[in-house]
C-alpha cells in the first residue's frame, strides 16, 4: 500500500510512539512571533529551562504588533528580543528587518520539502506549500519544541483536493480556497491534512501554492500540502544550490521522495473544476459563509485591506494594482495597504506599483499583521465593514463590532472603487 506525503515524513522525523497513535516526531523548524512565544519563554525561564535546543534552527520575529503600540506589546517584543540575543538565534528579524512571519520565512528560504515545522500561530500551515508538515501547536508544545526540538501529534489522514481546469480571469487561488472551504465546511477537515492537487494547483506560483495552504486551518485542518515540483525548486533553487552542487536533477530526485504514492489511501477526495468559478467572498462570521460576489453588489464597506501571511505578497499587490490603476477609492472608502515583508515593499517601489495605491488613495503601513486580527494599524470601530485580504472573518476579529468580508486583492480593490462588494472583472 502507497502512503500519501504526510505519511512519508512522519516516518521519516518519528522518534517515539509513547502511545498507540502518537507520533514524537524530530523538528526541522520551529519558529516564533511576540505574540505567543513570550509566554513559552517565561514558563521555560520559571522552570529552570530557559535553553534552546538548536538556535540554527529556530527563527524568530517581531510581526504582529510593529512597531510595538502600547507598553503591553513593547513588552512582549523586548522578551522575544532579549531571548534571541541571549540564545545566539540568527535568524531573529526585529523593527525593521522583519515582516509577516508566514511571508518573511518563506522568503528567506527557510521551508523545504519534507520538513517538519511548528509554530504557536494557527496559519503555520502556510509552508506546506514547499511540500512540509507544518502545523500551528500550543504553548506547551511550543515549549518542548524549543527545548527538545520534538513535538507529539497524532498520526493525521488526508483528504486529497484536486483542483482541475484552468482558473478565468478575475478568479485567484483565494477564490479557489474559499470555494473549497465552502465545499467542506469549517469542520470539514478536522484532525486531518488537506493535500492539494490537480492541474490547476500545478499550474500555481508558490505565492497561490501559500494562499492555498494558509486557510487549509480554516477547513479545520490540521495543515494543507502540495507536491513538490519544478516550481518549488525554482523558488527554493537560490538557498538550496550549493546543497546539490548545483546540480538541479539531484534536487529533483531529491524532492521526489517527498511526494505522495499514486496508490496512497485517503480519508476522502474531493474535486473541484475552477474553470466556470466566479469571484467570490465571505458573508458571515464563518470562513465557510461563501457567495458569488454577483449576489453581493449591494454590500457597502468603509475600509479596503490588503496585506497579511494569505495575500500580501508582491502577486497580490500586483492584482491590486491592476485594478486601481488611474482609478480612486470611493468617496467614503479607507484603504490600507501593508505589503507583507520588507522586499515586498521595496520590489513594490521598484515596479511603480506603490504609487498606484497612493494615487488611489491608500494608506501605505509597514510590514506587520496588525489589522488582521484586530491589533494595530487598521482597525475597525462598531458597524464598520471591511473588504479584506485576509483569512479569518470571526465576529469581532478586526475590532469589536466590525464584519470582514474576505476576498481576493483585485476583488477588495475593485470594492474600493466602487464602494460595495463588485465584481473585479469589469475591471480587467
Amino acid at each position: 500500500m502507497g502512503k500519501t506525503i504526510t505519511e512519508k515524513i512522519f516516518d521519516a522525523h518519528l522518534k517515539d510512539e509513547p502511545f498507540a497513535g502518537t507520533k514524537v516526531l524530530s523538528l526541522d523548524v520551529v519558529m516564533c512571533h511576540e505574540i505567543t512565544t513570550p509566554v513559552a519563554i517565561a514558563d521555560l525561564q520559571w522552570r529552570g529551562k530557559d535553553r534552546v535546543f538548536d538556535p540554527t534552527k529556530i527563527k524568530a520575529v517581531v510581526d504582529h504588533v510593529t512597531p510595538s503600540k502600547d507598553s503591553k506589546s513593547a513588552l512582549q517584543a523586548k522578551i522575544l528580543r532579549e531571548w534571541a540575543h541571549r540564545h545566539g538565534i540568527k535568524d531573529f528579524f526585529d523593527i525593521g528587518a522583519n515582516g509577516v512571519c508566514h511571508a518573511l520565512f518563506p522568503e528567506r528560504g527557510f521551508i523545504r520539502p519534507g520538513y517538519t515545522v511548528i509554530m504557536g500561530d494557527s496559519h503555520t500551515c502556510t509552508h506546506g506549500a514547499f511540500g512540509a508538515f507544518a502545523a500551528g501547536v500550543g504553548t506547551t508544545d511550543l515549549e518542548v519544541g524549543i527545548l527538545k526540538g520534538v513535538c507529539a501529534f497524532r498520526r493525521p489522514r488526508s483528504i486529497r483536493v484536486e483542483v482541475m481546469g484552468s482558473l478565468p480571469v478575475g478568479v485567484y487561488a483565494k477564490d479557489v480556497i474559499l470555494e473549497i472551504i465552502r465545499r467542506m465546511t469549517v469542520n470539514g477537515a478536522t484532525d486531518h491534512v488537506i493535500e492539494f492537487g490537480g492541474s490547476a494547483v500545478d499550474a500555481m506560483s508558490m505565492e497561490e501554492r501559500m494562499t492555498l495552504s494558509n486557510m487549509a486551518v480554516e477547513a479545520g485542518g490540521t495543515s494543507g500540502l502540495c507536491m513538490p515540483d519544478e516550481v518549488t525548486l525554482e523558488y527554493l533553487w537560490p538557498f538550496i544550490a550549493d546543497d546539490y552542487a548545483g546540480d538541479r536533477a539531484k534536487a529533483r530526485e531529491a524532492f521526489a521522495r517527498w511526494r505522495s504514492d499514486d496508490d496512497a489511501v485517503y480519508a476522502k477526495s474531493i474535486t473541484v473544476d475552477v474553470g466556470s468559478m466566479e469571484p467570490v467572498a465571505t458573508v458571515g462570521y464563518k470562513p465557510d459563509q461563501v457567495k458569488k460576489v454577483t449576489e453581493l453588489d449591494d454590500v457597502r464597506v468603509n475600509q479596503v485591506y490588503i496585506g497579511s501571511c494569505t495575500n500580501g505578497r508582491l502577486s497580490d499587490l500586483r492584482e491590486a494594482a491592476r485594478v486601481l490603476k488611474g482609478r480612486k477609492l470611493a468617496c467614503g472608502v479607507r484603504g490600507i495597504l501593508a505589503p507583507a515583508t520588507p522586499k515586498v515593499y521595496r520590489d513594490a517601489i521598484k515596479e511603480g506599483l506603490i504609487d498606484v495605491f497612493l494615487d488611489a488613495g491608500f494608506c501605505i503601513t509597514n510590514p506587520t499583521c496588525g489589522a488582521c486580527l484586530g491589533m494595530s494599524n487598521g482597525v475597525l470601530a462598531e458597524g464598520e465593514v471591511c473588504a479584506s485580504t485576509t483569512n479569518r472573518n470571526f465576529n469581532g476579529r478586526m475590532g469589536k463590532g466590525g464584519m470582514v468580508h474576505l476576498m481576493s486583492p483585485a476583488t477588495a480593490a475593485a470594492t474600493g472603487v466602487v464602494g460595495k462588494i463588485a465584481d473585479c472583472r469589469e475591471f480587467l
